[in-house]
């Protein structure tokens, strides 16, 4: 995975939006945001909050869904969703 990429955790949404904000300042064209399971509505809202309020000329380009096996703490497998929501700077 490249640099650009944002690992979406538990933290407050404005959090990372700060995040992709300062990756577009340094010069990325493009910023992925990374988010598995609950944190899953916390990418949306700071892609979407990204797109509408402080990157105008920024846009979803794309989004992949996926699902990935992880062991737990009493070593059950479970399966959990993955969404990688790709923002790019319009140039």
């Amino acid at each position: 995975m490249e640099n650009n990429t944002i690992f979406v955790g538990s933290k407050p949404v404005m959090n990372y939006v700060l995040a992709v904000v300062t990756q577009f300042n340094e010069g990325s064209d493009s910023v992925v945001l990374r988010a598995r399971g609950k944190a899953i509505s916390r990418a949306v809202d700071a892609a979407e909050i990204v797109r509408n309020r402080f990157v105008p000329d920024s846009e979803v380009t794309d989004i992949q869904i996926s699902t990935e096996e992880i062991e737990n703490y009493n070593h059950e497998k479970t399966n959990v969703s993955i969404i990688e929501i790709l923002i790019e700077k319009s140039a």
